[in-house]
């Protein structure tokens, strides 16, 4: 059961006392705990608490992620005590945070990203093996349709289940003696955050696996009021610019594509160096139909150095790729699924 909802903040620009709102999953409160500490070391005179609640996303574990229709499962309840003002902040994991917010809530600037890659874990007692080394009939977990959409067409020999859960109820899924999986596909960031890392077999890229990640992957996002400048100010002092654009970017290319239907887009964005000597965003993407069959892919870069760019770049990055037949693989799944909206994908 969810806890009570704390009374709201004040709301003044002498507030000294603020509310960060989360999850209660192990990781949503370590992600919480790192933007505790840079808040605390940047302003020390302020007292940053956090408030922990369920959502529906951890209240379900049982259906498929993609048989939901809504996006906002892991942060519908989170945003009803932040638009009531019982929360000042909320710290999310960017990915699950739906492309389009309630009308009066913003992201505020982003911390530096973590590793935004995906990875490969093996099961306990098999033997480390590639994607492409792992026997036909291999069972991956994963309960992302954009991960499933890109193994169907790099590694059609594998087979796909769906695992739902917390990354420790994954791995104990995944180690079980019983066990159907050979391997699971996870975001490194978790694994990473939770000190895991000795469960990482292979970063997973677009070089050596042909895989790209989900857009905000990484990254921590953080939710404010649209109106609460005195917090939009405080996030500006512990922002990354380069982290902030880059994300935006990729949300506004997801935001251009959906039309309604999530895509099971990847992207790849990294700084690069123009030939002008300026710093840009190059980024990579593609779509991919669910069976793997169709794909539609690009690389872009772009002169980033604002918001407004960025959210501009992903609206070229996401009309270029519809022009090269994204648009026709995104209305067929659409087709497909009757309506149906699956939500953003957990770590």
């Amino acid at each position: 059961m969810a806890t009570q909802a704390p009374p709201p903040s004040a709301d003044s620009a002498s507030q000294k006392i603020f509310t960060i709102g989360t999850r209660k999953s192990k990781l949503a409160l370590l992600q919480t705990d790192l933007v505790q500490a840079a808040l605390n070391e940047r302003y020390p005179e302020y007292t940053f608490k956090i408030h922990s609640r369920e959502t529906a996303g951890d209240q379900n574990t049982t259906i498929a992620l993609k048989d939901f229709t809504t996006k906002n499962l892991w942060t519908a309840e989170l945003e009803d005590l932040l638009e009531a003002g019982h929360v000042d902040l909320i710290v999310h994991s960017l990915k699950d945070v739906p492309t389009l917010l309630p009308s009066s809530c913003t992201l505020g600037p982003m911390m530096k990203r973590e590793d935004s890659r995906d990875v490969l874990v093996i099961k306990q007692d098999l033997p480390p093996m590639s994607l492409a080394e792992m026997p036909a009939g291999s069972v991956v977990g994963t309960s992302s349709i954009r991960r499933t959409a890109q193994l169907a067409r790099k590694y059609p020999h594998l087979k796909v289940k769906d695992v739902r859960g917390n990354i420790g109820t994954r791995l104990s899924k995944l180690d079980a003696e019983d066990s159907p999986y050979t391997c699971l596909i996870l975001a490194a960031a978790g694994l990473l955050r939770l000190g895991l890392e000795d469960r990482i077999y292979q970063y997973l890229d677009s070089k050596n696996a042909g895989m790209l990640y989900a857009v905000g992957q990484g990254a921590l996002g953080i939710e404010i009021r649209k109106d609460d400048k005195v917090m939009g100010n405080i996030l500006s002092t512990v922002g990354h610019d380069q982290t902030t654009f880059a994300c935006l970017a990729e949300r506004s290319l997801l935001r251009t594509l959906e039309g309604g239907c999530s895509a099971p887009l990847g992207v790849e964005t990294e700084w690069v160096q123009g030939d002008d000597g300026s710093s840009k965003l190059r980024m990579r993407s593609v779509v991919v139909s669910v069976d793997g069959s169709e794909a539609a892919e690009i690389e872009l870069d772009g002169a980033v150095d604002s918001a407004q760019s960025a959210e501009e770049f992903g609206v070229t990055v996401a009309k270029t790729l519809a022009a090269k037949g994204a648009d026709k693989i995104l209305a067929q799944i659409q087709q497909d699924k009757q309506l149906k909206v699956p939500v953003s994908e957990q770590t």
